[in-house]
């Protein structure tokens, strides 16, 4: 085989990492926008990370069912998907899910009085779409790993 050349029975997705007994560190996004799904998507598959996107409240407790009744870790929205209706579907799911389930949203960084709003509403973090980009691979490493490797 020539170098630099993959065999034709190669996978052409890496194999997921093996989630720990409770396989429970499930992330969801609601997030209409095309660049920012395709760079959670691509970040998420080099972590070995699974994140589904959801567009509805009705999505994600469906989702929530499937998959035993287990909470995610982590939600993320795009507070400015009009869709989502995050300001107020965040405080519902805040009621739902209780506690271990970080919510954390992201805007424009002009957008302050959006973002006093969502911290009002129950989101534990919200970020300007700069620094949620940036701090991306720490939020998906954090939230998608499984229990074993997480070290306090």
């Amino acid at each position: 085989m020539r170098p630099g050349f993959a065999p034709a029975y190669a996978p052409l997705e890496p194999e997921p990492l093996p989630q720990g007994d409770n396989g429970n560190s499930r992330i969801f996004a609601f997030v209409d926008d095309l660049f920012f799904q395709a760079k959670i998507q691509e970040t998420a598959r080099k972590l070995n990370v699974k994140v589904e996107f959801v567009k509805t409240e009705k999505d994600l407790l469906d989702h929530i069912k499937q998959n035993g009744e287990e909470k995610p870790s982590l939600i993320i929205f795009d507070m400015n998907n009009a869709n989502a209706k995050p300001l107020t579907l965040i405080p519902k799911l805040k009621t739902k899910l209780k506690k271990g389930t970080s919510i954390i949203g992201f805007l424009s960084h002009v957008q302050g009085d959006l973002k006093m709003k969502a911290h009002e509403v129950g989101c534990d973090m919200v970020l300007p779409r700069s620094a949620f980009s940036q701090n991306l691979p720490q939020l998906l490493r954090r939230h998608g790993a499984p229990e074993a490797e997480t070290t306090n």
